[in-house]
Order: structure tokens, then C-alpha cells, then sequence
């Protein structure tokens, strides 16, 4: 009777789908566990991408299906996050320290990427994740302000940094290392060397993911990344007007040309919030982010507002999602977190770790 049960039970949670894999999730493989013991049923999910603030949506609507063909049952239900590494170009060693690296890209400059990357990687943090951010752009370092972080970097050996902390993400930019006012006036080998020994040579502690802050374009830095450095995705952030979108078409073609998975399009500035009277218009254009998902077959991740207080709040040190935690901005960019990692989760993971060493010795 207890196996029937459980069958049933299981074709019921088939009608569960979770919006940030696309998947159910019994297909999606996040149940775990079905116990049936009379009217007590347990069931264990794990999902592989952070979802605090998800967590009990989810449960209220497990138990509600599995109610609905038990409806005497008593329902229990265990949710956990295990958030795996993700495989990345082939023939690129690891970064120490760090299962998945997102990088965030533009191809133009001026539509507010560096602020959706650092409110991104806050919003991964707040859903349970543990998280890293590398400033990547040399020339307009601006993660130190948005972090609201001063002084240097520790270096315990004379090798390496340790990376700097706030808000808990752990986060690294060559602005720690020089003045702010200081212009790099560097060629681009220089450039492309800084940004490899900012990332392999800080001492970056157990972090789920490592978002990388791209500068615009898809010059030295954008393939140094692609050669050397293993992305387990890309995001690409735009706002809706045309101009816009024909650099954003120029970085999805060159992460499709190095063979970097695309995880999807957030369209920022997507509308205007008069921050007297609250009427919202689009006036950047309207849908361009989804236009050009729906032209690629990309993912449309989410989209942010123009309002003042991102701007205020990432000016002041304190972003978004740290400033006003539980209101409706930050439960965007939270919405939008969970929809990269869970759009990572169900790409194809990276095993190399789990195998042992083969050591061939000599008698």
C-alpha cells in the first residue's frame, strides 16, 4: 500500500515545476527522498542552486500536491541547496578555491553592468550561495566604491592576496591596489596579466561562485578570460534600445565563438520609475532584452528598473540589495540570482575532482 502511495505521490510532484531550471522537479532530479509511513510523508529535496527566499513557496506548494492525493497526510518537507562545480572550456585548469565562475558582460559600456554585478552577486550570497566577485576592468575599477571597501589587501606570503570582504562575498579589484584617482595606463599585455594574477593569486576560500565584472567590449581582457580563465557561464546585461543591443549581439557572438555556455540576457534600465509619483515608463525602448533572447534562443533572465535608489545606494557603498533588503528591487535581483544559478545547475557539471590521482612509481 506504502509503495502505491509513494508512486502516486511522486506522479503528483511531477506537476511541481521549478521556474529557475524550467524543469519539474522530479524530471529535474531535485526529489531526493519519498518516506510514506501511514499518514506521515516525509519528502527531501535538493535543489542544486541557492533559493532561501524560495524555499517556502516551494514547500507550500509540495504540500499541496502531495495533499491533494493524500489529503489525510501529514506532509513534511526537507529542502537543501548542493551547489555543484560546472564544467568550463576544455583544457583549462581550475581556479583554487572556486567551484563556478559567472562572467558578466556588456560589449558596451554605460548600461549599468558593473551594478548589476556586484547587486547579482549580493543577491547569490542573501539566497545561501558563497560568493566572490572579481572587478575585471582595470582601466574603471569601480567595485571598491559599490562595495564601499578601503585600504589593501593582506598578502600572508609576499605571493598572494587574500581577498577583501563586505557585505560576506569576498571580493578582489585592482582599485585596492592603487589610488582611485590613479589612471592605468597600461598596454594590453600588461593589462591581460593583471587580470590572470588577480584571479589565480588571491586566495579565494571556498566560494560556490566567483562572479567576474567584465569592462565593455570584446577586446584583450574578454579573450584572455576565454583562453585561460574556466567560465562556467555568461551573462550578458543590455538595456532595451537598439544601440545597445548591437553590442550585446557582439558579446553573445564572441562567448558563442569561444564556447562559453550563455546563461541568458538581463535587460537593466528596462523601464523608468519617477521617484515622485511612481509612473513607470519604458523610455529606453520596450522588450529589447527578450527580442534578442527569443533571435539567439537565450534565456531572458529578468529585468531591473531605472530608479534612483540603485544609483544612490551603489554610489553610497551600500547596494541595493543590501540597503533595503526586503524590498521589491532587491527581490528582483534575488529572482534574478536564483534564475542564473538555477539555469547553471542544469548544465552539464564538472567531475574532475571526484576522481582520484593515478601515481605511477618506479621500483
Amino acid at each position: 500500500m506504502s509503495e502505491a502511495v509513494r508512486e502516486a505521490i511522486e506522479a503528483a510532484l511531477k506537476n511541481v515545476s521549478d521556474p529557475h531550471t524550467k524543469k519539474d522537479i522530479v524530471s529535474g532530479k531535485s526529489v531526493k527522498g519519498i518516506a510514506v509511513e501511514g499518514d506521515s510523508i516525509r519528502i527531501q529535496i535538493s535543489l542544486g542552486y541557492p533559493a532561501a527566499s524560495w524555499q517556502q513557496a516551494l514547500k507550500d506548494e509540495i504540500v499541496a500536491v502531495v495533499q491533494s492525493v493524500h489529503s489525510s497526510a501529514k506532509v513534511s518537507v526537507d529542502i537543501s541547496s548542493e551547489i555543484a562545480s560546472h564544467s568550463a572550456q576544455k583544457g583549462i585548469q581550475a581556479i583554487k578555491g572556486v567551484k563556478n565562475i559567472i562572467a558578466v558582460a556588456s560589449g558596451k559600456g554605460g548600461v549599468g553592468k558593473s551594478t548589476v554585478s556586484v547587486n547579482l552577486a549580493l543577491a547569490l550570497s542573501a539566497e545561501g550561495a558563497r560568493v566572490g566577485i572579481l572587478d575585471a576592468d582595470i582601466y574603471g575599477p569601480s567595485q571598491p566604491r559599490m562595495l564601499g571597501i578601503s585600504g589593501k589587501p593582506d598578502s600572508p606570503d609576499g605571493k598572494s592576496l587574500e581577498p577583501m570582504n563586505s557585505y560576506q562575498i569576498q571580493s578582489m579589484s585592482i582599485g585596492f591596489l592603487i589610488d582611485e584617482e590613479t589612471p592605468m595606463i597600461w598596454r594590453g599585455p600588461m593589462v591581460t596579466q593583471a587580470l590572470e594574477q588577480l584571479l589565480k593569486d588571491t586566495r579565494w576560500n571556498d566560494l560556490d561562485y566567483l562572479i567576474v565584472d567584465l569592462p565593455p567590449g570584446t577586446g584583450d581582457i574578454q579573450l584572455t578570460l576565454a583562453q585561460k580563465v574556466p567560465v562556467s557561464g555568461a551573462v550578458i546585461v543590455t538595456t532595451p534600445q537598439d544601440i545597445a543591443l548591437l553590442d550585446a549581439r557582439k558579446a553573445y557572438k564572441m562567448f558563442e565563438k569561444v564556447e562559453i555556455p550563455i546563461l541568458g540576457i538581463i535587460e537593466n534600465m528596462s523601464t523608468h520609475i519617477c521617484s515622485n509619483c511612481g509612473h513607470e515608463e519604458h523610455i529606453f525602448g520596450e522588450g529589447g532584452g527578450q527580442r534578442m533572447a527569443d533571435d539567439y534562443k537565450l534565456d531572458f533572465l529578468g529585468d531591473v528598473p531605472l530608479d534612483r535608489r540603485i544609483r544612490e545606494d551603489a554610489d553610497g557603498g551600500r547596494p541595493t540589495v543590501v540597503a533595503d533588503p526586503d524590498g521589491a528591487l532587491a527581490a528582483n535581483y534575488r529572482a534574478i540570482a536564483r534564475t542564473v544559478a538555477g539555469r547553471m545547475s542544469s548544465r552539464k557539471k564538472d567531475y574532475s575532482d571526484k576522481f582520484p590521482s593515478i601515481v605511477i612509481q618506479q621500483n
